[in-house]
């Protein structure tokens, strides 16, 4: 057991609430690894609940009392989504025992190797996922705790036995601000988890704090193109030394003669300090992506890592799982799922999409994912949809939170009607939004599932719909 982490010194027994989320259940495989005793629980079962078990941590279904009882933790570790009066949170504090958040124990973790932290609204986990495959790739055996399972190594969390440790860092609840990187890197500061930021200033509050929290000799790495980062530069010099990507040569690291491939994948000519290096080629899809490069070059170049071995893994890098994910093709439709949950996101995706299938007609199927970012952002979440063909609209993933008066999917559909001619429709179960998909769709097009719930098993569920009509055809 590692006894040298600030904070777990001491500690023998980790009980977990909230395991069944990808970071929680990233968390608790890094301390097994480790060799604490790990237990956890969470409301529902899900894929992540079965990796777990996998690896022997004993999980129990629901939140109680008695779980302090029946596991005996050190120190209980509950995720943003659970609230600090939760009965089992209250029962471990009334025991004496130890109790903190994810982010706070993943952060005593981080802080203790050299820790390449990747921050921002959008392309975390994609940008953890390419340094983590370049890291992987050149023979470092870093750490890893990302937010997404990686096509390539298979797992979003993994003790390794080098000095490197990638970690996505998440914004939505603060957490981030308790991380002291090597290498920070901020993909971009847009305004999103408005229950936590009310406004767009304060993500910048929150963004500018960050830049100050690499270590003495650390390193920024920002993406020059992004607005709200922009705003932070304004301010004056920054607190620590930053190099910077986007497009053009005018930045530390860039892209341009960028071309995109019909079909997916991406080529653009790569620029350090105003010269050109060479020409790379990506596997995976749209602008985002190339930006997303840019950044894991800066890194692995600044940790000297040979240019030859960047330029392979980029190109054979397959992206992370949910990320304009290819789910299949029936009947002649491509089917795509992407965790977009987010104006911007959606945006990114959908121009990756209309770039690699220019021809094709675009069906998306959008879950949006809390009533808080829905009843901020319907107005935006309905123009960007609007480059869509049609749109099928389910139900509110609610999260954490309680549903908010007025606030439905029917927001977005009536501006969506209101401004542009896009064909609509609300619908209230994955069986239903399938059908939908099937009756509107035929050979040539192309089906988008969107969103940070379960829409993905609309597409499944249109997929399996299908396959079965054509063998009792």
């Amino acid at each position: 057991m590692d006894n040298f982490i600030k904070g777990l010194t001491g500690i023998r027994r980790i009980h977990l609430m909230g395991i069944g989320g990808a970071g929680m259940s990233g968390l608790a495989l890094l301390l097994a690894e480790l060799g604490f005793e790990v237990s956890g629980c969470d409301m529902i079962h899900t894929s992540y609940v079965d990796k777990v078990l996998k690896e022997e941590i004993a999980v129990v279904l629901g939140h109680g009392r008695g779980h302090m009882d029946k596991f005996l933790p050190d120190l209980l570790v509950y995720s943003s989504a659970i609230p600090d009066d939760n009965e089992e949170i209250r029962a471990a504090q009334e025991k004496g025992i130890s109790v903190a958040k994810r982010g706070e124990v993943l952060s005593w973790i981080f802080d203790s190797r050299f820790g390449i932290g990747i921050a921002g609204t959008h392309g975390k986990t994609t940008t953890s996922s390419m340094i983590a495959l370049i890291l992987e790739q050149a023979g470092l055996h870093p750490t890893l705790a990302i937010g997404g399972e990686l096509c390539d190594i298979g797992v979003n969390a993994k003790l390794g036995d080098g000095k490197y440790m990638v970690a996505e860092l998440d914004e939505s609840d603060g957490s981030f601000e308790k991380f002291h990187p090597d290498i920070a890197v901020v993909t971009n500061a847009d305004w999103d988890h408005v229950n936590h930021y009310p406004t767009f200033d304060s993500v910048i509050d929150a963004f500018t704090r960050f830049t100050s929290n690499p270590k003495d000799d650390g390193l920024l790495v920002l993406c020059a193109e992004d607005a709200g980062l922009g705003k932070i530069m304004a301010k004056g010099p920054l607190p620590k030394k930053a190099i910077t990507y986007g497009w053009g040569a005018g930045w530390t690291w860039g892209a341009f003669n960028v071309r995109h491939n019909h079909g997916g994948g991406v080529f653009f000519s790569l620029a350090h300090e105003g010269v050109h290096v060479d020409e790379i080629e990506l596997s995976v899809s749209g602008d985002h992506n190339v930006l997303n490069a840019l950044a894991a070059c800066a890194v692995a170049h600044y940790i000297g890592i040979p240019f030859p071995m960047i330029k392979k893994t980029l190109r054979e890098f397959k992206g992370a799982k949910r990320r304009l994910q290819h789910m299949g093709c029936v009947n002649g439709i491509e089917v795509y799922d992407d965790y977009g949950h987010h104006p911007r996101e959606i945006a990114a995706t959908l121009g990756a999409v209309s770039r690699m299938f220019p021809e094709k007609r675009i069906h998306v199927a959008f879950q949006p994912h809390r009533y808080t970012r829905t009843q901020a952002l319907y107005r935006e979440f309905a123009s960007v949809l609007s480059a869509a063909d049609t749109v099928i609209l389910l139900p509110v993933y609610q999260a954490d939170e309680e549903p908010i008066a007025g606030v439905s999917s029917a927001l977005i559909e009536d501006h969506l009607e209101k401004q542009s001619g896009v064909e609509s429709v609300l619908c209230s179960s994955f069986e239903e939004a399938a059908s939908e998909l099937e009756r509107r769709s035929e050979p040539g097009d192309l089906i988008l599932t969107i969103g940070a719930g379960d829409i993905s098993n609309v597409g499944e569920l249109f997929i399996e719909k299908i396959r079965s009509e054509v063998v009792h055809a």
